[in-house]
């Protein structure tokens, strides 16, 4: 594996880590497109920064773009605030609108400066490495390395002083207000690291692949856990296992990198969708079988315990008793039997000890619910 490979990845997992931390809150609060409009409409202010600066590695960039994102966000909740239209399609009416203009500015007042388009959607990672960072003549390695490095720690830093409210105005901005600190200004502070995380990948993996990192590892999550840490470490190890796989899937077909990358999240979110033990669907359904199944034997049982007459317990006679039909009856009297909950004898059933503790135990189970 050459240099290049490794900090490619590393690039990668760096991007991947600083999204999906964020990327927990945003999906929390509901709010998870809004990194898709961010990530589109920082255009401009990339373009700006340009025009101030005309020098492609000028900090000032960053910031003009955060302060974009920034932008980005007030409008949205400016539009939203009105009560004409809902969240959703103020995010749609700022973000074509802010990234058509940028759009325009690039074509009409800087035809001449390598701002690609279709690198603004999609980046290239493998062109990442060949951007250095020198230092008095030394190398110090890709520029997007140091860039996402910085920024990766100044998110976890944050995250550990300021986790308490973060999980507080997620969860209940009412509550965060009597505690003594305003949701608001978390609200912004998790906007403004939002935008800078964005920026800062922005030049590597694109705008798409941004907007995968922050959405889809959360949601991953979130299908898998309620408690917040794991979350959050669900969804860092999710992107982190998506950025190194998919780099190598992108090597192994000769594909888009970005691609690759969210073709990984994206089954990754599939099996995690039908298989996840919290919400998973083919879960979901196979626990619904498993409780029908379970108040149908609990049925069984309890009419046995309640009737001591043998022709209320004959097996000929079951589904007349309890109303089920033939296919029903015959099927839940042979997984009884199966359960040892029940014994037939000369074609009368009878309840057994493991029949009786289970009914004890499930009726039990059901008043205390």
């Amino acid at each position: 594996m050459s240099l290049s490979q490794v900090e490619i990845q590393l690039i990668a997992v760096l991007v991947s880590l600083c999204c999906s931390i964020l990327g927990v809150f945003l999906v929390l609060r509901k709010i998870a497109m809004i990194s898709d409009a961010i990530s589109h409409s920082i255009l401009p202010g990339i373009v700006l920064g340009f025009f101030i600066t005309e020098d492609l590695n000028s900090p000032l960039l960053i910031l003009m773009a955060a302060l974009m994102g920034m932008f980005t966000v007030f409008l949205v909740e400016w539009i939203q605030k009105t009560k004409l239209v809902k969240e959703d399609t103020s995010i749609g009416i700022v973000f074509p609108a802010l990234f058509s203009i940028g759009i325009i500015m690039i074509t009409r007042s800087a035809g001449d400066v390598h701002l690609d388009t279709d690198a603004v959607l999609l980046g290239e990672l493998a062109f990442a490495p060949f951007d250095r960072f020198f230092f008095n003549d030394m190398n110090l390695g890709p520029k997007a390395l140091w860039v996402m490095g910085i920024i990766f720690v100044v998110i976890i830093s944050l995250l550990l002083l300021f986790y308490k409210e973060l999980k507080v105005s997620s969860f209940d901005a009412g509550l965060a207000a009597t505690l003594g600190f305003s949701p608001i200004i978390i609200h912004y502070l998790l906007m403004f690291l939002s935008s800078v995380t964005i920026v800062g990948a922005f030049d590597a993996v694109g705008s798409v692949l941004v907007v995968g990192f922050m959405i889809v590892p959360a949601a991953i999550a979130y299908l898998l856990t309620n408690d917040l840490k794991q979350m959050i470490i669900i969804s860092m190890i999710s992107g982190a296992i998506s950025a190194i796989a998919g780099y190598w899937l992108a090597h192994s077909l000769d594909a888009s990198i970005a691609g690759s990358m969210m073709a990984v999240l994206g089954v990754m979110f599939l099996i995690v969708y039908l298989f996840s033990p919290l919400e998973g669907r083919f879960t979901k359904k196979i626990r619904h079988k498993r409780k029908r199944q379970e108040i149908s034997l609990l049925t069984l049982l309890i009419h046995l315990q309640s009737h001591e007459e043998k022709s209320e317990k004959s097996v000929n006679h079951l589904q007349e008793h309890i109303n089920w039909d033939e296919l029903k009856a015959n099927r839940v009297l042979k997984l009884a039997v199966n359960k040892n909950f029940v014994d037939i004898n000369e074609g009368v059933i009878h309840i057994t000890e493991t029949g009786q503790t289970f009914t004890r135990l499930k009726v039990k189970e059901y008043l205390e619910e």
